[in-house]
């Protein structure tokens, strides 16, 4: 009798999962990574097939999604209506692992449904700081990568978007690959030259960071979040002060890139979101790219970036190994979330290496004035 009743289960469960093995559309791969493009979006080795899993989910809000194996491929047009399209990918002949492609809500939707930031904020958080272009490691820098030949001699918004170009095609975008121990532009470019591999966003946006720094240019870090707090992927770029604008700028150097808005008026991070928010027009520089290849400037902004708009944070001290881990250190954070944002308490969290003694320690505020305050202009 529990045998039967077994069997009888189990043609339940293939009769409720509306799957069937046979008549599903089979992609070939002897590799167990896979590359994925959302649109026009190319994400290297983004997927991992796991034959032991029952059903994996990709969940996107892409129109068209491709699955590429080292040896085969398989696209679908994406109707929010169908909702989902399953298919099996057959590892190395043998080993069949059943995939699902699942519509999800475009994060722009989930943007525009953020509720504001709170303004009368008062918790207190560190003042941002910004190194000093007299710091000698920044002399050295400036000096050892010949920065003042590359930034040229024009106005500012030029010698930053010199900078920009150099940064991104100095060093190779590696999003899986992990950070060195040693993380100052010099460092992080010897390693990349000498081991002839690349970085993620973080180490690239450090590396163009001490650039802005050692030219006297300030300039910090920003990691972009979504929503959720667990997530496999984010991105991280610069937010770069221009005193001729009296404004922060947005630069990215992984996809060599700034915005503009009407007329040409170069954004911030903070009014990059609003647009989004409020459907203003932003306009994408041209020469947006990922490692030479041409990216789709609508997916990079209306879906990548509107993802990962969501939630900001971005070190208290902005310096010359700023990240570095060294025994006893304490390295700040600001966090910069709406009111409906995941965890808004505890406001102040302690993180600690009991093995280094390196600290992180995170505040979070809701108050974008704070988050996005203006440097000294002494400095």
């Amino acid at each position: 009798m529990k045998r039967l009743s077994f069997i009888v289960l189990m043609l339940f469960f293939v009769a409720q999962s509306g799957i069937s093995k046979e008549k599903l559309p089979v992609v070939r791969s002897n590799s167990f990574v896979v590359d994925i493009k959302d649109d026009g979006m190319l994400r290297k080795s983004a997927w991992r097939i796991v034959p032991q899993e029952k059903l994996d989910v990709y969940k996107s809000s892409a129109k068209r999604v491709t699955f590429y194996t080292d040896i085969d491929s398989i696209s679908f047009s994406i109707d929010p209506k169908v909702g989902r399209y399953d298919f099996v990918i057959l590892v190395n002949g043998k080993d069949s692992a059943m995939t699902r492609i699942e519509y999800m809500p475009s994060y722009l939707d989930k943007l525009k449904a953020a509720k504001a930031y709170k303004r009368s904020d008062r918790r207190e958080i560190p003042k941002f700081c910004y190194g000093s272009a007299d710091d000698p490691n920044l002399v050295r820098l400036r000096k050892e990568l010949n920065l003042d030949s590359i930034a040229g001699k024009g106005r500012e918004l030029s010698k930053i978007f010199n900078l920009l170009h150099w940064a991104h095609n100095v060093v190779k975008h590696d999003g899986n690959s992990t950070n060195p121990e040693s993380r100052n532009a010099i460092d992080l470019i010897n390693i990349c030259k000498t081991q002839g591999r690349g970085v993620n966003c973080r180490m690239m946006a450090t590396i163009l960071n001490e650039c802005y720094l050692s030219m006297g240019i300030q300039s910090r870090i920003v990691t972009c979040m979504p929503k959720e707090t667990k997530f496999d992927d984010c991105h991280v770029i610069n937010s770069v002060f221009s005193k001729d604008l009296n404004k922060w700028i947005w630069v990215d150097p992984t996809f060599d890139v700034y915005l503009m808005g009407e007329g040409g008026v170069i954004l911030g991070i903070a009014e990059v979101r609003e647009n989004l928010v409020k459907n203003k027009p932003i306009i994408v520089y041209e020469g947006v790219n990922w490692n030479g290849e041409k990216i789709d400037p609508e997916y990079y902004v209306y879906k990548y970036m509107a993802k990962n708009l969501y939630r900001m944070s971005s070190p208290a001290v902005s310096c010359f190994n700023m990240e570095t881990n060294k025994p006893g250190k304490v390295v700040e954070y600001v966090e910069l979330l709406p009111l409906d944002g995941i965890e808004q308490e505890p406001q102040k969290v302690v993180e600690k290496n009991e093995k280094t003694g390196l600290q992180y320690i995170t505040y979070k505020t809701n108050n974008p004035d704070k988050f996005w305050a203006l440097p000294d202009r002494r400095n």
